[in-house]
């Protein structure tokens, strides 16, 4: 939860391949005070059934940048056998994925932060591609 002198996070992920959310993804969440300052990890969790992480930890005051850094290798890696991307490879030429099904084996999201507002951070995600907003 933020305050006024901090800011809070929150994300889900949902994989538009299957339309379903990912569930069982580790999510890491870092922070830094300022543009060159070294990242902090302040903790790590993973997605439940409904591709929400509920228990990421509070950002401490004077954060300016939150890195969130999604462990997207094992999900696929898991799901490879059943995606509809198997399917996809063989009507077209798409890109094979390598040994974990996924073309990108992790996605990290940098963005400002401000004291006072809270940000939910959604991935779509799917086994070649991914895009990322600022939700509400």
């Amino acid at each position: 939860m933020s305050t006024e002198t901090t800011a809070s996070v929150s994300t889900h992920i949902l994989d538009t391949s299957v339309g379903r959310p990912a569930a069982s993804v580790v999510v890491s969440l870092s922070a830094r005070g300022g543009g060159r300052e070294p990242w902090v990890v302040l903790g790590r969790s993973a997605t439940d059934a409904d591709g929400r992480c509920k228990d990421l930890p509070a950002l401490p005051e004077g954060t300016t940048h939150v890195r969130l850094d999604f462990e997207t290798e094992a999900y696929f890696h898991i799901h490879t056998d059943s995606h509809p991307h198997k399917q996809a490879e063989a009507q077209q030429d798409a890109p094979a994925p390598r040994d974990s099904g996924a073309f990108f084996p992790e996605v990290a999201i940098t963005f400002a932060v401000t004291p006072g507002e809270h940000f939910h951070v959604p991935l779509l995600l799917n086994p070649f591609g991914y895009s990322v907003y600022r939700g509400s």
